[in-house]
């Protein structure tokens, strides 16, 4: 959103549209009239604040403004419009544009600003955050950088084992990436209209905008962030530059009753972008074409630091709760707010400002951008260099799994402060739920989307007709390797594992995770069983474990029933299967949510876990799966609730071991102690 934040001070905000594309440079006579033209846009700034606001209210009080978010899209449509009328200005006049001179202004602009606050996201990381942390803020600050980090997001997005990390402290540059993304294509994009005909941008809006519905629908978490789902929201703004449609002023406060509206009206589950995008980007072009003017101070002096503050608002949210040791309070929140203007104002007029006159030429500013992309770089590899030291050290001082009192068998009578401070609580990879030993090996079998979703691991050395064990499910079923993997080496089992994140094991019509699917995510979900449940009772399994998320996981069979008949009736052919088989089939209980704690409270409460413990009714409440498996047949269900909770509390510190790795799933090292508890379950001790 670099040139809708930026103040447009000079041309950037003295023109009110742009003349229109001819093939050759209009008479003076044929120009648009200048009055309006020369004239300061306290429209656009008015609408920067508004936008800007709205943003950083969402990020501060989610519950209170669900669709700030839309304050993006304002954003994009004022950038359209600004651009498209330089640009268009410069094509009519000379009959081309120079391209090295329009990045090298773009580079003064944006680029100083945006690198001091990556490089500060760096240092701070360093300094705040656990250190698992590190490299993901490293590489996140990189993609940045390079104006990519909308397309990282979207590739993580589609991956369910990300979906539960932590937020990266640079994330908020997706839509900077977008709109540099944008910069690259538009110049030439509108030097084609100029040699051909205007129409063509009207047919690329249109064009993005058939993309950005139909890719909302069918992939919702990655459109949010493409680049092609969001060309049409600049062309907007483009098409009020070329066209110079002036509305009565009247028709400002409809587009400034749209975009409150969305935002106050819209929520995380609206579908987005989508058509319902159209309601701020429209209501942000009646707003320009109006050409509201407001020289409220208040609102144009933040209209003129809102870029400073979108960079600096989001890291020093994600930031302050380690800072202040403590979930971040009302009060807490204004605090960081107050603190994100006056770093605002401070970065507009030492570095925004004197950025753009530092140096004219253009040469001088790409090699001013590479120095700057090396420091970022070696700042990064500096801080990945560390994270790998501390992961190999948590390697080292990760303790033995079955110990008296250690971890789970705290729970048992006699150990003495069964709840008190853990050694370790910061989780890294070591303590990673779905990790498998080296002997482990991927399959090629049953791949969805070039991803391996089956392993199998020979414990048996070389016996004749060793047992075959399997578990099924998704990640909530890979959270159980630690242990099943212990019980595979000691009983020489030949252990697989089918996972498949966010797919339920059922026969049932999947609707999806947290929330609908996609129509192609469900269908691969449903085909992935079809194909798998077979295969394994081809494999005359002596045991088939079952685990999988059901509490955030949805069916719907079409007969409105409880979701714990829905899932009976759907694993239950899926189990007679397997005991036809020879198997015998054992569902695991999900332990306690471990997402209804605050965000990172073990990492701000090392010293006092009991104040991350949580009411056991709100951490256990009831699981559709365990219920309908209990009426299943020949399935044993093993719930080992006991060793989370007790009557009254669920615990996040079960015998100085950190219980979650993260916020749905155990650490690795807990999941281990449990498995003395699982054994003497299934019979074997």
């Amino acid at each position: 959103m670099g040139e809708a934040l930026t103040d447009g001070t000079g041309a950037d905000q003295r023109t009110h549209s742009a003349p229109a594309l001819a093939t050759a440079p209009p008479r003076a006579e044929e120009r648009p009239p200048p009055p309006q033209g020369s004239q300061f846009r306290t429209d656009i700034q008015a609408l920067r604040a508004i936008a800007v606001l709205a943003v950083v209210v969402n990020h501060l009080w989610p519950d209170q403004l669900t669709g700030g978010y839309v304050g993006v899209d304002v954003f994009f449509v004022i950038s359209g419009f600004l651009i498209t009328g330089h640009l268009s200005r410069e094509l009519v006049d000379t009959g081309r544009v120079r391209l090295g001179r329009f990045y090298a202004r773009r580079i003064r602009r944006l680029l100083p600003a945006a690198f001091l606050v990556l490089g500060f996201c760096i240092v701070a990381a360093y300094f705040l955050l656990p250190y698992p942390q590190w490299a993901e803020t490293a590489q996140h600050a990189i993609a940045s950088a390079l104006y990519g980090e909308n397309w990282l997001l979207a590739a993580e997005s589609v991956d369910y084992s990300a979906l539960d990390t932590a937020a990266s402290l640079t994330q908020h540059y997706w839509s900077l990436s977008v709109e540099e993304q944008f910069y690259l294509v538009w110049p030439v994009l509108l030097l084609l209209c100029f040699k051909f005909r205007r129409s063509a941008v009207a047919t690329v809006v249109g064009a993005s905008l058939v993309y950005c519905v139909y890719v909302t629908m069918t992939s919702p978490s990655p459109a949010y962030f493409v680049t092609p789902a969001r060309m049409w929201e600049f062309g907007i703004g483009a098409l009020i530059a070329l066209t110079a449609v002036r509305l009565p002023a009247r028709a400002a406060f409809v587009g400034l009753a749209l975009i409150v509206g969305s935002a106050f009206f819209y929520d995380h589950g609206t579908p987005f972008p989508g058509y319902f995008a159209l309601i701020p980007t429209v209501g942000t072009a009646l707003v320009i074409m109006a050409g509201w003017r407001t020289t409220f101070r208040p609102v144009q002096w933040l209209g003129d630091v809102s870029y400073s503050l979108y960079l600096w608002h989001w890291p020093l949210i994600l930031l302050a709760p380690f800072a202040l040791g403590n979930t971040l309070t009302w009060q807490d929140k204004l605090g960081v707010l107050a603190v994100a203007l006056v770093l605002s104002a401070l970065t507009k007029k030492f570095v925004e400002d004197p950025g753009r006159s530092l140096t004219r030429r253009t040469g001088l500013t790409f090699a001013a951008m590479a120095a700057g992309l090396v420091a970022l770089a070696v700042a990064a590899g500096t801080l990945v260099w560390t994270y790998d030291r501390h992961v190999e050290q948590a390697k080292r001082e990760t303790p033995p799994p079955v110990a008296a009192c250690h971890g789970a068998a705290a729970m048992e009578p006699g150990c003495p402060d069964p709840f008190g401070p853990a050694p370790v609580t910061t989780m890294g990879p070591a303590n990673l739920y779905y990790q498998l030993p080296p002997e482990c090996r991927e399959l090629d079998e049953h791949m969805v989307n070039d991803d391996k979703t089956v392993r199998v691991c020979d414990f048996s050395g070389g016996a004749k007709n060793p047992e075959i064990v399997w578990v099924i499910g998704d990640s909530h079923a890979a959270q159980w390797h630690g242990p099943l993997v212990d019980l595979a080496r000691e009983h020489k089992w030949v252990f697989k594992s089918a996972i498949l994140g966010g797919c339920p094991i059922t026969n049932a019509n999947v609707v999806g995770y947290r929330g609908p699917a996609s129509d192609g995510a469900r269908q691969v979900c449903m085909n992935w069983n079809r194909e798998v449940v077979p295969d394994i009772a081809a494999d005359n399994p002596a045991r088939v474990f079952v685990a999988f998320f059901s509490r955030r996981e949805f069916i719907d069979d079409g007969t409105g029933r409880p979701p714990a008949d829905q899932y009976r009736d759907g694993l239950a052919p899926f189990v007679r299967t397997w005991t036809d088989a020879g198997a015998k089939v054992t569902v695991l209980a999900d332990p306690p949510l471990g997402e209804v704690r605050p965000p990172d409270c073990m990492a701000l409460h090392p010293d006092e876990p009991l104040k991350c413990a949580m009411d056991r009714s709100v951490a256990q409440p009831p699981d559709p799966l365990v219920e309908g498996a209990r009426e299943i047949p020949d399935a044993q269900v093993i719930d080992l609730t006991k060793y989370f909770c007790d009557e009254r509390l669920c615990y996040s510190v079960v015998g100085k071991v950190t219980v979650y790795y993260d916020a749905n799933h155990m650490n690795r090292d807990y999941a281990r102690t449990l498995t003395p508890m699982l054994a003497a379950e299934l019979g074997y001790r």
